[in-house]
C-alpha cells in the first residue's frame, strides 16, 4: 500500500485539456458543411478505447452551450418581436382600405385599357402576318430557284437536249435542293430525278441505236465516197508522173502501176473531171452522217458514271455490224457491182470507226479497231479467194483487181495494215492468168481453124509493109522479088504474134498498182507467157495437129509457121525488156521457152507428117489386087503402085519449103514403110500360094519404086541411100528370080554374100508358098523331067533352109 502511495499520479488536468482541444476540432469540423464527415467521424473511432462515449459527452455539452445562447438571443430580441407585431396589426385596417382603393383603381384601368388592348392584339396579330410574310418571301426566295431549275430542266428534255439537262439535275441535287430539303415538293423533285435520268439513258440509247440503224444504211455511200476520192488521189498521182515523164520515149505502161491510159479502165481526162468535181465538194463521212447521237449518248453516259457499260454495247454492236458487212451476197462474183457493193460497205464502216477513234477519247481504241480490222481482213480474204475463183472472164478478175488495190489504198490512207491484201493479188493474179490462158485458148483455136495454111499473098508494098507491122520478118530475097509475092508463113503466124503480145499487155494490166519492182514486174511477164507458150499455145498446137482433116500440105505449113515463130521468139524477149525497162542480162532474168515450144510442135508435126504418110500408103496398099497364081507377069508395074508413086511425087514437091532433114527423113520413111508393106504382103499368112508368074509381077512394081528411090525426089541424099530401102525385097526377089540357091546356102553368113539381106525364115516362108503352088500342079508336071528335078530342088532347099533357121533359133 505504501509503494502505492508513493507512486506518482498522473497529471489529470493536462490530459483532459488535450482530449477538449481534439473534440473540439472534431465539432468545429462537423460543423462545418463544406467538409466531409466521414474522415472526422472515423477519427473519433479510430482513437483510443470509450473514445465514443467522451465525443457524445462533448458533443452533449457543446449543444447544451449553442441551447443557452439561443435562449439569450431570443431574450434579447423578445421585446422588438412583440413591437413589431402590434405595430403589423395597426397597419392591417389602412392595408384593407388600400386592398380596396387598389382594387378599384384597377376596375377603372381595366375599362379603360379594352380599346388599347384590342389595339395591341391587332398591332400584335400583323406583326406575326409580317413576319410570316417575310418569312415566306425568305423561303420563296429559296424555292424560285429551285422551280425555276426544274422548269429549265423540262424544257431541256423537251428540246432534247439531255446533256444539258443532266448538268442541271446535277445542280438541283447538289446546290439546289438541299437548300430547300425539307419541302415536300423538293422530295418530289428528289424522288424524280433518278426516273427522269433512265429516261435519259433510254432515249439516249434509243437514239444510239438509230444512229447504228443508220450508218449501216449510209456505210454504202460513205465507202463509195471514200474509194472515190482515193481513186482520185491515185488518178492525180498518175498525171503527175505522167506529166513529169513527158519526152521520155519508153513503154507504154508505167512500172509503179499509176500511168491512165485507156488499158486500165480510167482514161486521163475522165480522172480530171472527176478530179475537178472532188474539188468542188470534198465530203466526209461527218456530211453524210450526223455523229450527234454517239457524242451525245457518250456524254450522257459519262455525266451518269456509266460510260464503261455504254462503251461496252458500242464495241459490241459495232462487232455484230461488222460480221453482217463481211457477209458477202451468193451471186457477188456474178458483176464487179456485186464486189463494188461490198468493199464500199466495208470501207464504209472502217470509215466511221476511225472517226469516232479521233472524234471521241476512249469509246473506241486502236486496239479495238485494229481487232476489228484483223478479223474483218481474215474474213474479206477468204470471200475473196472463194468467189474469185467463180469468175472465169478475165477482164471481170482486172477489174476485180482494180477495186481491191484502191480499197487497199483507201484503208491503208485510214492507217490500216493491207500487205495481206497485196499477197491475195498475187493468188488472184494466178487466176487472172488462168482465165487468161482460157481465153487465149479460145483465140488461138479461132487463128487456127480460120487459117487456109497457105502462104501469104501480098499484092502492095502497103501490104507488105502491114504483114511486117505485125510480124518481125526479114528475108533478102524475098524483098528483092516484085510484086506480086508471097510470104512463106500463112496468116495465122502474124495474128499468133499480136495475140501473144496482146495476152503480155492483158498480164501486164494485172501487174499495175501492186507497188512491185520493175524486175518482179518482168519475172511476172515472162512466167505468164512461158505458160501461154509453153502450155495454150503448145497444146493447140499439138491438138490442131492430131485433127483429122488436118492433111499434109496443113502439116507442112504448120512446121513452116513454127518455124518463123520460134525465130521470132527474140522479138518477144524485146518486147517484154522494153516495157519493163529491165536488162535480158540481168541475173534473174527469166528467159522465154518459146524455142522449146515450137521446136516440140514441129517435132509433133512432122512425126504426124510420117505417119499420115504412112497411113496414105496403106490405104494404096490397100488397093493391090495381086493374082498370086497367075502363069507370067503382065509386063507393067500395078496400077496402084503407080498411082502410089505419083502421090508421093506430088507430096515431096511440097516439101521443098520444108527444112531439107525433114524431107529427107519423110521421104525415107515413106520408101521404108512401103518397103516393110509390100514384104508383109508376100510374107501375109493367109496368102498360101504364090506362083513364079506373081513374084515377076511383084518385081515389076518393086522396080517401079527403086526407080522413084533413085529418082532423088527430096535433093540431099548421098548416092544410093534411099534405094537400100528397098534392099531387102530386092535381094529376096532376084534370090527367086535367078533360083540362085546355090549361092546363096554356099555363101550364107558371109559378110560378102551377094544376098546377105535375105532371112532364111522369109526364104523358106516364100518358098513353102510356091512349093505349094508346085503341088497343085503336080498331076501334070510329075510326067515332066524338069518339073521333076524342080520339085526335088525345092524340097532339098527347103530342108536346108529349115536347117539353117532352126541353127538360128538354136544359137539366139
Amino acid at each position: 500500500m505504501a509503494s502505492d502511495k508513493e507512486k506518482p499520479l498522473p497529471n489529470v488536468p493536462e490530459e483532459e485539456g488535450r482530449e477538449d482541444k481534439v473534440y473540439g476540432n472534431v465539432l468545429t469540423e462537423l460543423e462545418s458543411v463544406d467538409l466531409p464527415l466521414g474522415t472526422t467521424l472515423r477519427s473519433v473511432y479510430d482513437d483510443q478505447p470509450n473514445a465514443h462515449k467522451r465525443f457524445m459527452e462533448k458533443l452533449d455539452a457543446r449543444i447544451r452551450n449553442h441551447d443557452r445562447e439561443i435562449e439569450k438571443m431570443c431574450n434579447f430580441h423578445h421585446q422588438g418581436f412583440v413591437d413589431a407585431i402590434t405595430e403589423l396589426l395597426k397597419v392591417r385596417t389602412d392595408a384593407e382600405k388600400l386592398m380596396g382603393q387598389v382594387t378599384d383603381t384597377n376596375r377603372r384601368l381595366q375599362d379603360a385599357g379594352k380599346e388599347v388592348t384590342a389595339q395591341t392584339e391587332e398591332v400584335i396579330r400583323c406583326r406575326i402576318q409580317q413576319r410570316n410574310m417575310a418569312t415566306t418571301v425568305e423561303k420563296l426566295q429559296l424555292c424560285i430557284p429551285v422551280l425555276e431549275m426544274y422548269s429549265k430542266l423540262k424544257e431541256q428534255l423537251e428540246s432534247k437536249r439531255y446533256y444539258a439537262a443532266l448538268k442541271t439535275m446535277e445542280q438541283l441535287e447538289n446546290i439546289y435542293i438541299p437548300r430547300v430539303s425539307q419541302y415536300r415538293f423538293c422530295q418530289i423533285m428528289a424522288e424524280n430525278l433518278p426516273r427522269l435520268r433512265e429516261e435519259i439513258k433510254e432515249i439516249s440509247m434509243s437514239d444510239l441505236k438509230d444512229f447504228l440503224e443508220s450508218i449501216r444504211k449510209h456505210s454504202d455511200k460513205i465507202g463509195e465516197t471514200a474509194m472515190r476520192q482515193a481513186q482520185q488521189h491515185r488518178t492525180f498521182n498518175s498525171a503527175v508522173q505522167k506529166q513529169a515523164s513527158l519526152g521520155d520515149t519508153k513503154p507504154l505502161y508505167s512500172l509503179n502501176g499509176r500511168t491512165p491510159n485507156q488499158h486500165n479502165g480510167l482514161a486521163l481526162e475522165e480522172g480530171g473531171e472527176e478530179e475537178e468535181e472532188g474539188d468542188e465538194e470534198v465530203l466526209t463521212a461527218q456530211d453524210l452522217v450526223d455523229f450527234s447521237p454517239v457524242y451525245r449518248c457518250l456524254h450522257i453516259y459519262t455525266v451518269l458514271g456509266d460510260r464503261e457499260t455504254f462503251e461496252n454495247y458500242y464495241r459490241k454492236q459495232r462487232k455484230k455490224q461488222a460480221r453482217l458487212v463481211l457477209q458477202p451476197q451468193a451471186n457477188m462474183h456474178e458483176t464487179v457491182e456485186g464486189y463494188r457493193r461490198y468493199f464500199n460497205q466495208i470501207v464504209g464502216f472502217f470509215v466511221v470507226e476511225d472517226h469516232i477513234l479521233h472524234a471521241t477519247q476512249g469509246l473506241v481504241t486502236r486496239a479495238f479497231t485494229d481487232e476489228l480490222w484483223n478479223m474483218a481482213l481474215s474474213k474479206i480474204i477468204a470471200v475473196l479467194r472463194t468467189h474469185s475463183s467463180y469468175c472465169n472472164d478475165p477482164d471481170l478478175v482486172l477489174e476485180l483487181k482494180n477495186l481491191i488495190v484502191i480499197f487497199a489504198d483507201t484503208l491503208q490512207g485510214y492507217g490500216f495494215p493491207v500487205n495481206r491484201l497485196f499477197d491475195l493479188l498475187f493468188e488472184i493474179r494466178d487466176q487472172y492468168n488462168e482465165t487468161l490462158l482460157k481465153k487465149w485458148a479460145v483465140v488461138f483455136r479461132e487463128i487456127f481453124e480460120q487459117d487456109n495454111y497457105s502462104p501469104i499473098p501480098v499484092d502492095t508494098e502497103e501490104e507488105y509493109k502491114y504483114v511486117l507491122s505485125r510480124f518481125p520478118f526479114h528475108d533478102p530475097e524475098i524483098e528483092k522479088q516484085q510484086f506480086p509475092k508471097k510470104l512463106p508463113m500463112s496468116q495465122s503466124v502474124p495474128q499468133i504474134y499480136t495475140q501473144v503480145k496482146e495476152f503480155i499487155y492483158a498480164s501486164l494490166k494485172f501487174s499495175e498498182s501492186l507497188h512491185r519492182s520493175s524486175t518482179e514486174i518482168d519475172d511476172m511477164l515472162r512466167k505468164s507467157t512461158n505458160l501461154l507458150l509453153t502450155r495454150t499455145l503448145s497444146g493447140c498446137l499439138q491438138n490442131l495437129i492430131k485433127k483429122p482433116h488436118i492433111g499434109l500440105t496443113e502439116l507442112v505449113q504448120i512446121i513452116i509457121n513454127t518455124t518463123h515463130l520460134e525465130q521470132a521468139c527474140k522479138y518477144l524477149e524485146d518486147f517484154i525488156t522494153n516495157i519493163t525497162n529491165v536488162s535480158p542480162e540481168t541475173v534473174h532474168t527469166t528467159r522465154l521457152y518459146g524455142l522449146s515450144t515450137f521446136k516440140d510442135a514441129r517435132h509433133a508435126a512432122e512425126g504426124e507428117i510420117y505417119t499420115k504418110l504412112n497411113q496414105k500408103i496403106d490405104e494404096f496398099i490397100q488397093l493391090a489386087d495381086y493374082e498370086w497364081s497367075m502363069p507370067e507377069s503382065d509386063g507393067r508395074a500395078s496400077g496402084y503402085l503407080m498411082d502410089l508413086i505419083n502421090f508421093l511425087r506430088s507430096t515431096f514437091q511440097v516439101f521443098t519449103h520444108l527444112p531439107g532433114k525433114v524431107a529427107q527423113t519423110a521421104c525415107m520413111s515413106a520408101c521404108k514403110h512401103l518397103s516393110t508393106s509390100l514384104m508383109q504382103m508376100l510374107l501375109d499368112t493367109e496368102l498360101k500360094q504364090i506362083s513364079m508368074g506373081a513374084i515377076q509381077q511383084f518385081n515389076l512394081d518393086v522396080i517401079q519404086c527403086e526407080l522413084f528411090a533413085s529418082s532423088e525426089p527430096v535433093p540431099g541424099f548421098q548416092g544410093d541411100t534411099l534405094q537400100l530401102a528397098f534392099i531387102d525385097l530386092r535381094q529376096l526377089l532376084d534370090l527367086f528370080m535367078v533360083w540362085d540357091w546355090s549361092t546363096y546356102l554356099a555363101d550364107y553368113g558371109q559378110p560378102t554374100s551377094k544376098y546377105l539381106r535375105v532371112n532364111p525364115a522369109t526364104a523358106l516362108a516364100l518358098l513353102e508358098k510356091m512349093k505349094d503352088t508346085s503341088k497343085k500342079n503336080n498331076i501334070f508336071s510329075q510326067f515332066r523331067k524338069n518339073d521333076r528335078d524342080k520339085q526335088k530342088l525345092i524340097e532339098t532347099v527347103v530342108k536346108q533352109l529349115r536347117s539353117l533357121v532352126n541353127g538360128m533359133s538354136q544359137h539366139s
